[in-house]
């Protein structure tokens, strides 16, 4: 699909408050209020908005640990990395996965209530995988940057 320039507009004021109502996005991107909602419709179900979720306040809410993992595979193996991911896929302590180049073969996201339930975690999951050669853990201290917009839309 070919986003063009209200699209654009829409995507953007989205990305920086799905919250707002329709008729005050309308008025942002200068259509009316029913041309508006078809447009963010036609987003969703051509799959450019993939879902609308809340991002909740870390401050807020009791304190997690967001564990930065680095996975290496014993072997570059197509079919055992299609594993790895589908196991990742189905834990809810994975937050985010990344399949890489360099170093690593994968990056991942781990958010745990603290040290005894990210050794359980890797227990459960990272220690079972048979092609897992070895990993690296990242303690994050604290988040400095959080942004889950997309910029250059066209």
């Amino acid at each position: 699909m070919k986003l063009n320039n209200i699209d654009i507009r829409i995507l953007h004021e989205l990305q920086a408050n799905a919250d707002q109502t329709n008729l005050a996005l309308a008025e942002k991107v200068g259509l009316s209020a029913p041309a508006c909602l078809k447009r963010v419709q036609r987003l969703k179900k051509e799959g450019i908005i993939n879902r609308v979720v809340a991002i909740l306040s870390t401050d807020a809410i009791k304190q997690r640990l967001n564990m930065v993992v680095e996975v290496k595979m014993k072997s570059d193996n197509q079919r055992m990395s299609k594993e790895f991911i589908q196991t990742i896929a189905r834990v809810s302590e994975v937050k985010q996965c990344y399949q890489v180049t360099g170093e690593v073969d994968f990056v991942l996201i781990v958010n745990v209530a603290d040290i005894f339930e990210y050794e359980a975690f890797c227990e459960k999951v990272l220690y079972q995988h048979s092609n897992m050669h070895k990993f690296t853990t990242l303690v994050s201290m604290r988040c400095t940057k959080f942004d889950t917009s997309q910029h250059d839309l066209n």
